[in-house]
């Protein structure tokens, strides 16, 4: 079994997400969590991926993570933070099949995080608060801003974004209604990939 390559973690955190692992490919028999054709690469596509989110704030911190689907990386932080003081993930997924699988995730693994069944717009009402945000493969960045303008505006929170190849026009369209500070991480896994750090966002006048 693959081990996470860029960071090490304890055998007691390896073992989590190799249960994890096991729990999603039960699941994806049954319910779309991903694209079939990317589960032969799960560890490397989507788990160390996903991964890379935590590691680059390896602390305790609340984080929404939006559209969490099949729980990248909303779980994998989860996980990851376990063995922190602290900490916790609060998981935004409408779709009732896929929250019932994070909720299963988050039981057996005994990862720090709830899920929250609702619409983004609803999950505002109930996350008052987050120091930061996350997302993968949910939408492009302008809607990323709109989503998660509620925790990031009030000058505290950061958001940690997925984007692959295109990421410059979307970062260009989305200059276009907001302001931002902008870090980009160079992905470690896909050489194409960034993780977009945004802080400082408010509408433009």
């Amino acid at each position: 079994m693959m081990q996470l390559n860029r960071k090490r973690v304890s055998r007691e955190t390896q073992e989590r997400l190799e249960h994890f692992a096991d729990l999603f490919r039960k699941w994806s028999a049954r319910i779309n969590l991903v694209a079939p054709s990317t589960l032969a690469e799960l560890w490397d596509r989507h788990i160390a991926d996903s991964a890379q989110i935590f590691q680059l704030r390896p602390q305790a911190a609340t984080w929404v993570d939006l559209g969490s689907g099949g729980g990248f990386p909303g779980i994998i932080t989860a996980i990851l933070m376990h063995e922190a003081e602290g900490g916790w993930v609060h998981l935004v997924e409408s779709n009732q099949k896929k929250a019932s699988f994070l909720r299963i995730a988050l039981l057996e693994t005994q990862a720090k995080g709830e899920v929250h069944p609702v619409r983004i717009e609803e999950a505002v009402k109930k996350i008052k608060s987050c120091e930061f945000v996350s997302a993968r493969a949910l939408a492009d960045l302008n809607l990323l801003c709109q989503y998660s303008a509620p925790w990031l505006m009030d000058g505290k929170a950061s958001g940690f974004f997925h984007k692959g190849r295109d990421y410059r026009f979307e970062v260009d369209k989305a200059r276009g209604e907001w302001q931002f500070d902008l870090v980009e991480h160079q992905s470690a896994v896909e050489i194409d990939s960034v993780i977009l750090e945004v802080s400082g966002l408010r509408p433009r006048d």
